[in-house]
């Protein structure tokens, strides 16, 4: 399977879900969720709340092939945490294969209004994520990543 089309898969399967993930705390504290299909695995694996940091891994036949890291926050209270990250899970629901990073550029509902912006492609990229609510910052998040090549 292209890897583009494995990462729509695997986002929407996993922190995207609507239903119920296979999230599980590891000993060190970590969150993990993880996604199989054929040869590929997808594991995304983070720390923290607000802010939070973590790292999604690929694997073909046991070997990392792609990687990405992000780190993120909540920057004002005029909502719930709650609200901001099931807003988050809709916005992601909306990954393209063209931007298997995060989101789509721009995503609106009701009041509030995801925008992503990066550079590169799945083989090497870097962008930032906004949240906004009536226009005003409420949560933002960058990242990078690629392709990972094995000796």
């Amino acid at each position: 399977m292209e890897l583009s089309k494995f990462l729509v898969k695997a986002k929407i399967a996993t922190y995207a879900s609507v239903g119920e993930t296979n999230e599980r705390v590891l000993e060190d504290g970590a969150k993990e969720l993880t996604f199989e299909d054929g040869n590929l695995k997808y594991r995304d694996r983070y720390y923290g709340f607000n802010p939070f940091i973590g790292e999604e891994v690929v694997f073909e036949n046991g070997k990392i092939v792609w990687s990405m890291n992000y780190y993120g926050k909540i920057v004002s209270n005029i909502v719930s945490a709650k609200q901001i990250y099931e807003f988050l899970k809709i916005a992601m629901q909306q990954v393209k294969e063209d931007r298997p990073f995060r989101g789509p550029n721009n995503f609106k509902s009701g009041d509030f209004e995801y925008i992503d912006k990066s550079t590169g492609d799945v083989n090497g990229f870097s962008g930032n994520e906004k949240i906004l609510f009536k226009g005003q910052e409420i949560y933002k998040l960058i990242y990078h990543g690629g392709i990972v090549k094995n000796k």
